[in-house]
């Protein structure tokens, strides 16, 4: 079975709650997590030449074939979640511009709307080999 890996800003709460809606959703078992603050993360923005230290996306990452970013990283998630989520994969007919606007609006208003984490979450122990 294939895995992805999604790639998140670990002191966004935003963020940590999307990881684990779509881990209490992955019935499949296909997604694996890593912070982008943390060593994987790190080597993965370097090794494309990303910014590693501005946060701003949300990163699907399927191994050996591409990476997903914003809007589209999070239609492709739902669309791995199955029914009744993947119906949410239909605005991938919305031209990714338009959906990165909204996008990006709120990742650039998520810590004021939502808050901050000092660190990193820990993952529970029951979720603990999810992560990388």
């Amino acid at each position: 079975m294939k895995t992805y890996i999604v790639l998140f800003d670990g002191i966004c709460n935003l963020c940590n709650s999307t990881v684990q809606f779509i881990i209490k959703r992955d019935k499949n078992n296909v997604f694996k997590f890593s912070s982008l603050q943390s060593e994987f993360g790190q080597n993965f923005l370097k090794e494309r030449n990303l910014s590693s230290t501005d946060f701003n996306s949300i990163i699907l990452y399927e191994p050996g074939v591409a990476y997903y970013t914003k809007s589209t990283a999070i239609l492709k998630i739902v669309q791995k979640l199955g029914f009744p989520y993947k119906i949410l994969s239909v605005f991938l007919l919305i031209p990714s511009p338009i959906r990165d606007s909204i996008y990006s609006l709120l990742s650039k208003n998520r810590y004021h709307l939502f808050g901050k984490k000092d660190s990193c979450m820990v993952p529970t122990p029951e979720n603990k080999k999810k992560f990388i």
